[in-house]
């Protein structure tokens, strides 16, 4: 089986919502079968679990910190005191997670190599909306004490560092401002730590503000390709050439609405369509700059993959286009070649 180094998951909040239904870190542990106790609204993000991951080859990923505050609506702004208990109690399942056994939260490619050789799933911390972290930036270093090592400064809606493109009903990704002073300042402090900055939810002008004020490569998580399905939340070719051009990396997200026509959410959307996309990522990027980013546990994705457990759906279909070689940039090695050079080992 090819193991997968993912490019984003939300397992982090999925436990963070069981915690708050009084269930704990065991769930992890557990068969996706425990998703029948849940509410029928939680059930299309029910993704990862140790051993889906183990059965689907999902060797590793970023794991991301996402707040969404209970009855709170998505596109709701929110203050940093808000966020901040949030995201440190999810941080705080991180750890529990690595001390029962669960994973390795890695802050270097050694330890993602080392991780996934012992067959521990390999996780890297990711912060998605940056609002716990504050305008001051103050608590970028709260966050990298325990682990963080990526961040995207925006979801897809807007906080004290910039705007983020719409999830959906918006075909242009040029549908905002980018990043503000604050916005920029947290990225210049990203590449002095060593810290990957993610543009997978920014708007058009956002992308190149971070093209501009960042030295490191360019880097979409989870993002698709918007001259196949024209949402705002896919890059333009121009962008997919900057990334290119900076020895980026996209990840190729499984989210339907990002993959069929019109920004669709039905999930009955073939493996092909997936394919197609990252065929033409691979040709305007280059077989080194794409890699997978799933959006596990975040969005709805294909009936033919259904969880963590059917990745070897894809990665079959790759196998009909791509050698081994090449199979292995895709489902890992660029991630780690990416992560190495962001954080100083290469």
């Amino acid at each position: 089986m090819q193991p997968v180094f993912d490019g984003h998951n939300d397992v982090l909040y999925a436990l963070w919502k069981e915690a708050a239904r009084g269930e704990d870190i065991e769930t992890f542990f557990l068969t996706g079968e425990r998703s029948v106790s849940l509410p029928p609204a939680d059930r299309p993000f029910d993704h990862i679990d140790l051993p889906r991951a183990r059965k689907g080859g999902l060797a590793g990923g970023f794991c991301a910190i996402f707040v969404l505050p209970a009855g709170a609506r998505l596109m709701d702004e929110l203050t940093r005191e808000q966020a901040l208990p949030i995201a440190r109690d999810m941080a705080g399942i991180a750890k529990r997670i690595e001390k029962a056994g669960g994973w390795t939260l890695c802050t270097s490619v050694s330890d993602i190599r080392a991780a996934m050789a012992a067959e521990t799933f390999a996780a890297v911390l990711h912060m998605e909306g940056c609002e716990a972290i504050g305008p001051d930036i103050d608590g970028l270093a709260e966050f990298y004490a325990a682990g963080l090592r990526s961040l995207g400064p925006l979801w897809s809606r807007r906080n004290v560092f910039g705007h983020g493109a719409p999830l959906r009903n918006v075909a242009d990704p040029d549908c905002g401002p980018g990043l503000t002073d604050a916005g920029k300042a947290l990225v210049r402090a990203c590449d002095r730590m060593g810290i990957l900055v993610d543009t997978a939810h920014l708007t058009e002008k956002g992308f190149w503000d971070v093209a501009e004020v960042s030295g490191k490569p360019l880097v979409a998580t989870h993002s698709n390709a918007h001259a196949v399905t024209q949402v705002a939340r896919n890059l333009t070719d121009r962008q997919l050439d900057a990334i290119r051009e900076r020895r980026g990396v996209v990840g190729l997200n499984f989210a339907v609405t990002m993959i069929g026509a019109g920004g669709q959410e039905g999930t009955n959307v073939p493996v092909e369509s997936l394919v197609r996309h990252l065929d033409h990522m691979v040709a305007r990027v280059g077989i080194d700059g794409v890699a997978l980013g799933s959006d596990f546990n975040g969005a709805r994705i294909p009936d033919a993959i259904g969880d963590a457990a059917g990745l070897p759906v894809l990665v079959e279909a790759l196998t009909k286009r791509y050698g081994p070689s090449d199979l292995e940039k895709l489902c890992r090695e660029n991630w780690l070649r990416v992560l190495g050079e962001t954080w100083g080992e290469a």
